[in-house]
């Protein structure tokens, strides 16, 4: 496998997109998702003596926000009096009264309804995406769907960066328009 490094200084540019995308599917509020990204960034500055370059950056990274979502979900559940309960199940002094996490529902558990919403709403997605124009959606589905960085697309689709942002803006604006039409 190969030995990937670090660069922070590129971090913005290519992963916040779709570190936002995955978080926002997970936590479904715009500010919350951008702190978490935020706070990913902050913690992958933090911690990069820890990185062994086994996993991509982006792999890496993508780790790190699971584990911002998972405390997020802790947290709220926390607020609520759900997450944690005060357990006295040893009698030795020492570990007395440890700390045990409530079975408390996975927020990431599906049910046959939310797949059924889930199977419905991606079909609403790849029918909006399918009214764009082509190159709109290439550039849509290469960027935000399959993840490839700019500099990629760029050289694949010969257009520029900035193109491309303004192509994904009116892919964006297009792509919302029609879900609002269709799904929502």
């Amino acid at each position: 496998m190969a030995n990937h490094q670090l660069n922070p200084n590129n971090w913005i540019n290519s992963y916040s997109d779709y570190l936002f995308n995955y978080t926002i599917s997970r936590v479904n509020d715009r500010e919350m998702a951008k702190d978490l990204v935020s706070e990913t960034f902050l913690a992958g500055l933090k911690s990069m003596s820890n990185f062994k370059g086994e996993a991509s950056e982006r792999t890496w990274l993508v780790s790190i926000l699971k584990r911002k979502i998972i405390d997020y979900y802790r947290k709220i559940n926390s607020n609520k009096g759900k997450a944690e309960v005060r357990m006295n199940y040893n009698t030795d002094s020492e570990s007395e009264g440890d700390w045990l996490e409530e079975r408390v529902a996975d927020p990431f558990d599906k049910t046959a309804e939310d797949n059924l919403e889930n199977s419905e709403l991606g079909n609403a997605i790849h029918e909006c995406i399918s009214k764009l124009p082509k190159k709109q959606a290439e550039v849509f589905k290469q960027k935000t769907i399959l993840g490839y960085d700019t500099e990629t697309i760029c050289n694949e689709l010969n257009i520029t960066a900035s193109n491309l942002w303004v192509i994904i803006h009116r892919a964006r604006t297009a792509l919302a328009e029609c879900m609002e039409e269709n799904w929502f």
